[in-house]
């Protein structure tokens, strides 16, 4: 009874397995359906109007990881399909080697079955020949036969009468008897050269026949492999199809990967902690395409303003008229964190626009800016830059419509990573900077600081010039040196 019961348990575990399995698998299969779905390239651009910006992004994220393992799982395709196409086209390669070989065959046979032919013609007329030396011998041995016949039947009377002497008589019979012999031996002769003969034809045309039944095996030969090598050619362009099919499908994951990190950089939020030194490179490279400047340099700058996104404001605007804020941390008031006349009112207008298309979800009063710089205890210039690149509002208002014209969007936004850094490197190279040329960049810096004193090149233009090295040899190299990495990183 216990068996049973021990059969009836394995069997519903087992059923339960498979249908787990079956539903398990359906489920992944429906989750990598939606996700498809979810991720069309036409569906992300409509949703990014419709979701607040949180879940824009967190949709980007989920779309981008969906297409980077799909061109990881489209590699794996490509791979095993180069790998068929490698083995079609060396199976092709030996069937056209077999071809070549046999139809080599084929003409050597050929050749062997047009001498046979010859010989058997060379010695047909042989036979033909020895045939005709046999009738004439024939016929002369018949009138010799006839000449006895006529001798053996003459009387004693008449061999004496006709003849003038008995010798003479016997000289005649021994001499008919003489080429009696010769011609019966020559006969037997051509009668065994015509055997001979008659043995060689059979001989050669046996020979010539198997040559015949080689040549049609060979053409089978021939004929399956080229039939062989005609399928093989057709399912290597099928093979190359699916090839060209999974490379087009992975430059298509590619491109969507390379669309939505463009659409992630192009958030208003920079990344916790800052966006990836390579992330960076990458952005920074194209600003330097469309303005001139070093790549590097523009990195360098970003670096000392707000350590590449780390860091972008520690205080909050609070009186319109005073240019007076708060510091974030403390809580503590913080004078001089906005020029009043200069760039409060550029500021209220750059958040505002920002607000209305859905690209800042704060307002003037809680959007971080920098604090005013303070030495030996005394408040001194002005705070309020904005975003990664610390663009006070008035310097930004004068670089708006460049950015615009150079990103192709309608509205240029500090806190854009992107924008933020094709801006610098726009002012950057209005304020001279040049690549290979290190005082012209080391004169730009302390210009974009607003400070040329041997102060501010100690503590601004000089650490920029080193980390602008370090970012130099990452390029290049792809690599820095610890120094460098304990300093950027």
């Amino acid at each position: 009874m216990k068996f049973f019961q021990l059969k009836f348990f394995m069997a519903t575990a087992i059923i339960f397995l498979a249908v787990a399995f079956w539903f398990i698998k359906g489920n992944i299969v429906s989750a990598q359906s939606d996700l498809d779905a979810k991720c069309q390239w036409d569906n992300i651009t409509q949703n990014e109007s419709k979701l607040s910006q949180s879940d824009f992004r967190l949709l980007l994220e989920e779309c981008k990881k969906y297409y980077e393992d799909k061109s990881s799982q489209i590699e794996g395709d490509i791979k095993q399909t180069a790998q068929e196409k490698k083995t079609q086209a060396s199976q092709i390669a030996n069937l056209q080697a077999t071809i070549k070989k046999v139809n080599n065959q084929i003409a050597q046979s050929n050749l062997i079955i047009k001498d046979l032919g010859a010989q058997i013609s060379n010695t047909q007329s042989s036979i033909v020949k020895t045939d005709q030396r046999l009738t004439g011998i024939k016929a002369e041995m018949a009138n010799l036969l006839k000449l006895r016949g006529e001798e053996d039947r003459r009387s004693w009377l008449e061999i004496l009468l006709a003849e003038k002497s008995m010798a003479s008589f016997f000289d005649g019979v021994m001499a008919l008897d003489n080429l009696s012999a010769k011609i019966s031996g020559l006969l037997g002769n051509i009668k065994t050269l015509k055997g001979d003969l008659e043995t060689q034809k059979s001989d050669m045309s046996s020979e010539k026949k198997e040559q015949e039944n080689v040549v049609v095996m060979q053409k089978l030969q021939q004929n399956d492999s080229a039939k062989k090598k005609q399928e093989a050619e057709r399912l290597l362009k099928l093979t190359e199809k699916e090839y060209q099919s999974y490379l087009q499908a992975q430059n298509d994951a590619k491109d969507k990967v390379t669309k939505i990190g463009n659409l992630l950089f192009e958030l208003v939020e920079v990344p916790e902690g800052g966006i990836k030194v390579e992330d960076a490179i990458v952005i920074a490279k194209e600003a330097g395409k469309l303005t001139g400047t070093r790549a590097a340099f523009v990195l360098a700058i970003l670096w000392q303003e707000t350590r590449i996104g780390k860091v972008m404001g520690g205080c909050y605007l609070r009186e319109m008229d005073t240019g007076a804020g708060i510091y974030i941390k403390s809580g503590n008031r913080a004078p001089r964190t906005m020029n009043p006349t200069r760039d409060a009112p550029i500021f209220s207008r750059i958040v505002s626009d920002l607000n209305k298309a859905n690209l800042l979800k704060t307002d003037v009063f809680n959007t971080p800016i920098s604090c005013c710089m303070i030495k030996d205890g005394s408040y001194f210039g002005w705070g309020g830059a904005m975003g990664p690149a610390q663009f006070i509002p008035s310097t930004w208002a004068i670089y708006e419509e460049a950015v615009k014209q150079k990103s192709g969007r309608s509205l240029a936004n500090p806190w854009n990573i992107r924008d933020a850094f094709l801006a610098n490197a726009i002012f950057l190279q209005d304020l001279g900077a040049k690549s290979g040329d290190d005082t012209r960049e080391m004169r730009a810096a302390l210009r974009y600081f607003g400070c040329t004193t041997t102060w501010c090149e100690a503590n601004y233009g000089r650490p920029v010039m080193t980390v602008a090295s370090c970012f130099e040899s990452y390029i290049s190299k792809g690599s820095m040196s610890t120094t460098c990495e304990s300093l950027i990183f």
